[in-house]
């Protein structure tokens, strides 16, 4: 193997060994915040690739793999080119797909890499390059998924969407020469993660373990096609979020806004990303079902969750997060209480620390 593989291969070990023994590592994170500006969005992207532990460990696989600069220029290429072709149309045009199956699926990723390399280099590159390509595909799913929960204004998504895009390459850039650079560095003073079979092994073990996980915590979601998903029942439906909020803006000043109070849509736009339920109702409500949900808010119990009145809403009562949303046709504490038990049950409720 080339200088270039060992140094990889090295950092590779290195990065899943460290999410794997982290206890409090998510296995998919939002973009976590929001911004009204073009640059912004450049910079969310950055920072969401940069975070991006299961894209990255894909990404070091392919370049452990391919052995030479070359071939992973070009594999690395393929990916890009994939993952942007889906996060551009999938953002744009609006697809909601089941988010825990694409995780699921980006998870398997890691294990198809690793499983590959156990297996020695391919003789022919090509329908390994076919592979790359469409699990770039995939990829960029998963980040249009996270990107639709910040919403990009209205008049302006394509900029931004771009913008995104732009600041995703940044970061994997970054990460592709921080690979080859700590590698340089950390093969000279661990010499047991020289062995690229680590490295291949590890990386099936960290997708099988994340591909299990959401599952489980998933409660079988993965499974549900993306608009047949179960209801709350009772006086409440649940179905896949439709909701956009404007981005812009930072953390609501308080939790419930009484009926008449301006709501912070932006404030909303920025929350939904860290996990937020976000709950809006009619002005028009009796007072007394105004208590009852000014109660449920501000519970400290509640967790993350804010609550305004909505002027133009249809529902009485409308719960919503990054991925599903709750309605109502009368304040009903307990299915609002479930919707948000069940949210913050999922791992990718954790906002980013």
């Amino acid at each position: 193997m080339s200088a270039a593989g060992k140094r990889t291969a090295t950092v590779t070990a290195m990065v899943i060994t460290a999410v794997l023994a982290a206890p409090g590592a998510a296995w998919a994170h939002g973009v976590g915040g929001s911004s009204d500006t073009v640059g912004g969005f450049v910079w969310l992207g950055t920072k969401h690739m940069l975070a991006g532990w299961d894209h990255l460990l894909f990404v070091g696989g392919i370049l452990l793999l391919a052995g030479g600069m070359r071939r992973a220029a070009k594999l690395i290429s393929l990916f890009a080119l994939g993952h942007s072709a889906t996060l551009f149309t999938a953002t744009v045009a609006d697809w909601h797909v089941n988010p825990v199956l694409v995780d699921v699926v980006v998870a398997l990723s890691l294990v198809f890499v690793g499983v590959v390399g156990l297996r020695g280099r391919p003789k022919d590159w090509t329908w390994f390059a076919a592979a790359v390509l469409a699990f770039g595909l995939v990829h960029g799913l998963g980040l249009a998924t996270r990107l639709q929960e910040v919403g990009p204004p209205a008049g302006g998504e394509i900029p931004r969407v771009l913008a995104f895009n732009v600041g995703v390459e940044i970061g994997q850039l970054i990460a592709v020469v921080a690979m080859f650079m700590l590698g340089d560095v950390l093969r000279h003073y661990i010499p047991r993660l020289r062995d690229v079979r680590l490295s291949h092994a590890a990386l099936v073990a960290a997708g099988t373990v994340a591909a299990a996980v959401l599952a489980i915590s998933s409660g079988g979601e993965v499974l549900r096609p993306v608009q047949a998903q179960a209801g709350a029942g009772g006086s409440c439906e649940v179905r896949d979020r439709t909701e956009a909020f404007p981005a812009g803006g930072g953390h609501p000043a308080k939790d419930f806004f009484e009926p008449g109070e301006a709501v912070p849509a932006t404030s909303f736009g920025h929350v939904i990303g860290d996990g937020y339920v976000i709950v809006t109702y009619r002005p028009d409500l009796p007072a007394e079902q105004v208590s009852q949900l000014r109660g449920f808010v501000t519970d400290p119990a509640a967790g993350r969750v804010v609550g305004g009145s909505a002027a133009e809403q249809g529902e009485v009562v409308k719960a919503v997060h990054a991925y599903r949303t709750l309605t109502c046709d009368t304040v009903d504490p307990d299915a609002l209480a479930q919707f948000t038990r069940d949210w913050f049950d999922d791992p990718r409720s954790r906002p980013i620390e």
